[in-house]
């Protein structure tokens, strides 16, 4: 019977040389049955119920797959030189085999995408032959996304640990601060303090649950060590949509050299994040200190603030102008609204008068140290 069907969807292309086969009713594909499309598919009818094999071949044009129904396959192959085009989402149970060329689907429509679900795979993927645009994923395994852009294979790998879910990604071989398809840059001069440069190589969209984490690829192409000469300053960042700023979204682990390896992130929650990509930690270099300090809780000021302190293992001591230390913290997180936390000197717990104290700040891994004023008024 497999080959019945392969003999009359061909024939149907000559005979009538129709563009394509296009489906109107409900075609079923039994198991071990084997169908060859050499043209394109349009589906408005049921083809859902599917086992064994669809392929797609052309040597010399471009196919597609579009209608009003989701087409479901168990498993797909893809052998077309000049791409497979989905515009429509198209569903796989089993496993997607890369023979040659990409499948592409619409990056200014995200909701089209090749859909694994549960728990399915695909082999042969490479530089050349990869999912150009948006893949998703339905299941409870870790799964690397075959996603590329011109030529370059670059997975982001992810859990999906919620059951019911669905997580979808897409990679872009384009600068984020003039992005193709979105109605949005990404200004990578819109920096949280922490964080000292943001990648204009490259960037991924990925959408996920709650409490989701991503791991990123790089090659030799992606420039890391533009960024940073030491992986443990690397990170995940994604440019937070409210803020309208690129934030840290941490480094778990890294593996791999400055040109060639992965990075994972926190868990973070994918929907405050339009894109995400790599960037650098501030150096000790970039840490600026305001001296002003005013705790009137008017939003301004209300704290002595030194910008990217977060960054780093630091110990920081306040003393007023008779030497006396009036506070002191390890690991200081820009909290400090001039209440003394020291006895002796001020009633604890109180806040030290009007004038100018001086600090010195330390950074523990290097033992630099920076001193100074500020100064305090209420």
């Amino acid at each position: 019977m497999k080959y019945i069907i392969y003999i009359y969807l061909i024939a149907i292309a000559n005979c009538y040389a129709q563009p394509a086969f296009q489906n109107y009713g409900n075609i079923q594909m039994h198991e071990n049955a084997e169908v060859g499309f050499h043209i394109d598919l349009i589906n408005d009818g049921t083809f859902n119920e599917n086992l064994g094999l669809a392929g797609f071949y052309n040597t010399e044009n471009e196919l597609s797959i579009s209608g009003s129904q989701i087409p479901r396959f168990y498993d797909m192959e893809v052998d077309v030189v000049n791409h497979l085009f989905l515009d429509i989402n198209t569903e796989v149970v089993n496993s997607v085999s890369y023979i040659t060329g990409d499948i592409i689907t619409p990056r200014d429509d995200s909701s089209i995408a090749i859909d694994y679900l549960n728990n399915s795979f695909y082999i042969l993927e490479d530089d050349e032959r990869n999912t150009d645009g948006y893949a998703s994923y339905s299941g409870d395994l870790s799964f690397t996304f075959p996603i590329g852009d011109n030529d370059k294979l670059r997975p982001l790998i992810t859990t999906n640990s919620t059951p019911n879910t669905r997580v979808k990604a897409a990679y872009y071989d384009e600068d984020p601060n003039v992005p193709s398809t979105f109605n949005t840059s990404f200004n990578t001069q819109s920096l949280e303090p922490i964080i000292g440069a943001t990648s204009t190589i490259e960037f991924w969209d990925f959408d996920g649950p709650i409490n989701s984490f991503v791991t990123l690829t790089w090659n030799s192409e992606s420039e890391i060590d533009n960024l940073v000469s030491d992986l443990s300053k690397l990170r995940v960042v994604g440019w937070h949509i409210q803020d309208m700023q690129w934030k840290d979204l941490g480094n778990t682990n890294t593996t791999g050299l400055l040109n060639e390896g992965t990075i994972t992130s926190f868990l973070f929650n994918p929907s405050d994040y339009e894109v995400i990509t790599f960037g650098a930690l501030i150096t000790e270099d970039d840490i600026n200190i305001f001296n002003l300090v005013s705790p009137n809780n008017d939003g301004i000021n209300d704290t002595f603030t030194v910008e990217g302190i977060e960054a780093f293992d630091n110990e920081l001591t306040i003393f007023n102008r008779w030497g006396s230390v009036v506070y002191k913290m390890d690991n200081y997180q820009n909290n400090w609204d001039g209440v003394a936390n020291v006895k002796h000197v001020i009633q604890r717990q109180k806040k030290v008068p009007v004038g100018t104290y001086y600090y010195i700040l330390k950074l523990k891994d290097s033992g630099k140290t920076s001193t100074g004023w500020l100064y305090i008024i209420y």
